[in-house]
């Protein structure tokens, strides 16, 4: 198993324009291709953990491969 991170840019309801990403540890038997297809589930179970926040973009890493600016 390999852990990737799986990258979701998430946006507020009560305002749209504020987003910020938000890093989920997800672990796949696979590459980074086979995580955007399997991440799917994964995505809808935070969102439903999330209702105030709405998933409007994600993308798959290896952790460390894109570290936030500080």
């Amino acid at each position: 198993m390999n852990f990737i991170d799986l990258i979701l840019t998430v946006c507020t309801l009560a305002n749209p324009a504020v987003c910020e990403e938000q890093r989920l540890p997800y672990s796949t038997a696979g590459s980074l291709r086979q995580c955007m297809f399997s991440a799917p589930p994964a995505i809808a179970q935070w969102s439903q953990e999330h209702p105030a926040r709405r998933v409007v973009r994600w993308r798959c890493a290896w952790p460390g491969s894109e570290e936030k600016d500080i």
